[in-house]
């Protein structure tokens, strides 16, 4: 089994905001000494070496990088790439911060959470922001579905994509974090759309509902990743139950790792060879 994690987290030992521990408590049943710490670099390599996670994509703040997170990726850029999180309130900015990291660092892609802003991704003040990434060739993660913590929700409808997936037709766009309850309308934007595709971060697979797992096994084999949002579901927790679920032959794959690795680095990876 190989496995990428398009969604971890290495330093949380000062993430305790009131909705971070509400979410860590409440919705994922964790203790507050298991989610809120920071992992050392030796400890995530021994982990994903045990557990067959050949990479992990980290998130990181744009405009102001945690140094510690960004040596995870300058140490280990084979086992480390970076997702950077960004709030497109800031403009000009975020997309100057985001093309400043992609020009030192091994980013894979961009990162928006629109609950954190209650904003849905089809506002106008996102719009610079996709532009920079098809200029880079970066694909962007947006959350979609109701977000656990305390935070607004009908921003996160999967529907608002379908503005932009319309407007952006080269960019790539990963929902993150499924898309509950509206996972119809996500399946159905994905069919639409070849450029949109779903991730299953802070979302346990034993949970995953039967219409997404019979769009896994059918038309939707390339269009759907594994991630943890580690801390907060441990990878061995996720692995486990990933291999567990009802998947036809060679879709487990394409889940864990190859759908991943055709999004984020093959493109990067045949540019480097060149």
């Amino acid at each position: 089994m190989r496995a990428i994690d398009c969604w971890v987290n290495v330093r949380m030992a000062g993430a305790r905001a009131s909705w971070q521990e509400r979410v860590a408590l409440e919705f994922f049943k964790r203790s507050r000494e298991d989610v809120f710490k920071d992992a050392s670099l030796d400890e995530m390599l021994e982990m994903m070496d045990r557990l067959g996670v050949e990479r992990a994509i980290l998130s990181v703040r744009g405009e102001f990088p945690n140094r510690e997170i960004l040596e995870f990726a300058e140490r280990r850029p084979d086992r480390f790439a970076l997702a950077i999180n960004l709030d497109p309130r800031n403009g000009m900015r975020s997309t100057r911060s985001l093309e400043a990291l992609v020009r030192q660092h091994p980013v894979v892609a961009a990162q928006v959470v629109p609950c954190m802003y209650d904003l849905p991704p089809n506002d106008r003040a996102y719009y610079p922001l996709y532009a920079k990434c098809c200029e880079l060739g970066l694909p962007i993660t947006v959350n979609t579905g109701i977000p656990g913590p305390p935070l607004p929700g009908r921003c996160q409808d999967p529907m608002h994509l379908d503005d932009v997936c319309l407007f952006f037709p080269d960019l790539s766009i990963v929902m993150a974090n499924g898309a509950d309850p509206w996972w119809s309308v996500a399946i159905r934007l994905m069919v639409k759309y070849p450029r949109l595709y779903l991730m299953t971060s802070a979302f346990a697979p034993k949970y995953l509902p039967a219409e997404l797992l019979t769009y896994m096994n059918t038309r939707g084999k390339d269009k759907v990743m594994f991630a943890t949002d580690y801390p907060f579901l441990t990878m061995e927790r996720c692995l486990a139950e990933a291999q567990a679920l009802d998947l036809r032959d060679g879709v487990l794959d394409r889940y864990l790792y190859e759908n991943a690795y055709r999004v984020f680095f093959a493109a990067k990876e045949a540019a480097r060879a060149d």
